[in-house]
């Protein structure tokens, strides 16, 4: 890296950033340049944010140009991003050239600048279409959809840092943003609303970008046009944002609306906070901060997106959502209307560190633990966010992490009735508790089941971890190309009650109209849930054993789970209560005794006991991970016994 060590470099990179031009070619864009300066002349000591988001970028940056094709003699290849998970190249892997064309511009180094060029000239030879538009997969029939991102991150990097590129490159990328815009973009993304709805929360802020950028008020029209119908779109009372579904305003049974947290937080709103401080639009910078806040009530305490509920959850990777940007540009941007998001952007930057190994992003905590390889996706979609922010750091209002996020001092039980999930919290333990039942389904991969039925979708404790953390009931590559193939058996991370009659697979979690009621004490808070053993077709279990109630009781020293047949009926043979603890490779589990187990963890050890026999799925050294979160677990049974009472109960503490 130019015969520096990485904290000169990195050190180089500060004195750089705070002087970067905001010009492409030699011309300053006025209005845009504005809206970035929206808190200049307020200095802030930003260092933690800005040196945490710097670090990143240079990591991602040399992790992706390390996986970059060099092969000048096959321009199928040439250029793109090879993926360590995947067999195919992500057409969307030219997204890349803003990071790279960052760093060229505030390093100096060629080598980025070199990675930019490639990158750009591999999608022209590859996924670039007479439409002007740029298809997400190599294959001239895939969904074109996704030139918006490519086209705003080819915006950004000519606005920002056009000025590295001679002049002949420089006004060829134009002429070939102007071609996407003016073509696919213009004619296909008409209303906001035309799919789901991150296309168009992000248009919001593409098209002005466009308008600003290549002096076409044509284009800044359009985003005028979509932004008048953006208020439709939060719901109340919490502010959050719908249309994540097929058909983006499709109502549940329930009469709710489809919400995605991970698309939601990554993408739409972040295109939405962009447009308003853009605009200045004072109106929508007031929804914007409620928005965020309700949604950041879900921020887990470390800074994971608790998207356990979602309706596009399949792309769940506990620190956001598969294939979106990153929450970064939206909460940093707004610390300055609420301070906690601020510790949000740091905290979510934190753990995307945490995650990244070899200079790529792996999809969940314990993808190294468990040996699974990272997608290249993850990374130069979040790199894109992480050049943002450093482009836009010296006009940050203040972003520190001395404000706590709410549920990390949260205290009592919320329902969110837009979604019919509960957080609870109750001294160090936090929990999430879905009945939302809407389903996500498209024509290739049918519906996709999230956690629903009054499951414990998630449980935390401040002092270990996460603890439970719900998947689909069964892993569906609903996008092929965009995720990962399950490793192993197909094993859903959801606590649950489930029971097997033949082939048939009944459990709770496909129950779409479970009960749920929330009792709160000083001591304690119970929920209860009834619900009915079901099959994916929601076909309820033969006989009378189908009924149950289940029981979630949480104090400050444990918390314990309950679940008995209802009436006199007692449980089908084998129906059990599922319990998969969090645990990567390399914990110590304990089976102290037929109903007591001790998984121990570096800040604690978890303790679980149970009135019924207790066993570990394939014994105590195995591990089961799931895609979704990308997390392992110690998958614990709780077997109904044979005779005798019709209920089993399982507790866990942290000693």
């Amino acid at each position: 890296m130019m015969n520096m060590d990485r904290r000169k470099f990195l050190e180089s990179m500060t004195a750089t950033c705070a002087g970067a031009s905001l010009v492409s070619g030699g011309m300053l864009f006025p209005s845009l340049a504005a809206a970035t300066e929206t808190s200049a002349g307020a200095q802030h000591d930003n260092r933690k944010f800005d040196e945490l988001t710097k670090s990143l970028l240079v990591d991602w940056c040399d992790g992706m140009i390390r996986q970059q094709i060099d092969a000048p003699d096959d321009p199928t290849l040439h250029g793109a991003l090879a993926c360590p998970a995947c067999t195919h190249i992500h057409g969307r892997c030219s997204d890349a050239l803003y990071p790279f064309l960052h760093l060229a511009n505030v390093t100096g180094d060629k080598k980025y600048l070199d990675a930019a060029v490639k990158a750009y000239d591999w999608a022209e030879h590859n996924v670039s279409q007479s439409d002007g538009s740029w298809t997400n997969d190599v294959n001239p029939k895939a969904w074109r959809g996704t030139t918006i991102f490519g086209a705003i991150a080819l915006a950004e990097a000519l606005h920002y840092h056009g000025n590295v590129l001679d002049d002949q490159r420089r006004a060829a990328w134009m002429k070939r943003l102007d071609e996407a815009v003016g073509g696919y973009l213009y004619r296909d993304f008409k209303t906001v609303d035309f799919t789901n709805l991150n296309y168009g929360m992000t248009g919001v802020y593409g098209f002005h970008l466009f308008g600003e950028l290549l002096d076409n008020p044509k284009y800044t029209a359009r985003s005028d046009q979509f932004a008048k119908r953006l208020k439709e779109f939060f719901t109340e009372p919490n502010k959050l944002l719908w249309g994540e579904g097929k058909p983006n305003n499709g109502r549940s049974g329930r009469g709710l609306l489809p919400v995605d947290l991970g698309y939601n937080v990554e993408e739409s709103l972040n295109g939405v906070v962009l447009y308003a401080l853009a605009v200045n639009d004072t109106e929508l910078l007031e929804l914007m901060t409620k928005s965020l806040a309700g949604h950041l009530e879900f921020m887990l305490p470390d800074g994971a997106w608790d998207n356990s509920w979602g309706t596009r959850s399949a792309k769940w990777s506990y620190w956001g959502s598969r294939t979106s940007d990153g929450c970064q540009p939206g909460f940093s941007l707004m610390a300055g209307y609420n301070p906690a998001f601020g510790t949000a952007a740091i905290r979510n930057a934190e753990l995307l560190q945490r995650c990244t190994a070899g200079g790529l992003i792996h999809g969940g905590p314990h993808f190294v633990s468990h040996g699974v390889k990272p997608c290249i996706h993850h990374t130069f979609a979040h790199a894109k966010v992480m050049a943002l922010v450093q482009d836009k750091m010296h006009a940050m209002p203040k972003v520190d992490d001395s404000t706590p996020l709410p549920r990390a001092i949260a205290s009592g039980v919320k329902h969110f009735p837009e979604l019919d999930v509960w957080l609870a919290a109750k001294g160090p333990w936090r929990a999430t508790v879905s009945a939302y039942d809407s389903i996500y389904e498209t024509k290739g991969s049918g519906p996709v089941q999230q956690p629903t039925g009054g499951s414990l979708a998630v449980l935390y404790h401040v002092k270990v971890g996460t603890l439970l953390a719900s998947s689909m009931a069964r892993y569906v590559l609903v996008e092929p190309l965009n995720q990962q193939p399950q490793p192993g058996e197909d094993f859903p991370l959801t606590t649950r009650i489930e029971t097997r009659v033949g082939d048939a697979w009944y459990s709770n979690i496909f129950d779409l109209k479970a009960d749920v009621k929330t009792q709160e004490t000083d001591s304690q808070i119970s929920v209860t849930v009834n619900a009915t053993l079901q099959d994916e077709a929601r076909n309820v279990l033969p006989g009378d054993a189908a009924n149950f109630k289940l029981g979630y009781a949480f104090d400050k020293d444990q918390v314990t789970i309950s679940a008995a047949t209802s009436g006199e009926t007692a449980a089908v043979e084998g129906t059990s209560l599922i319990v998969p603890i969090v645990s990567p490779s390399g914990e110590t589990v304990r089976q102290v005794s037929d109903h007591r187990i001790e998984i121990v963890k570096s800040d604690g050890t978890v303790v679980v006991q149970s009135s019924a026999v207790l066993t570990i799925k394939n014994g105590a050294d195995h591990r089961i991970f799931n895609m979704v979160p990308g997390l392992e677990v110690v998958p614990i049974i709780v077997e109904f016994p044979a005779t005798g009472s019709g209920e089993v109960r399982c507790e866990i503490s942290v000693v």
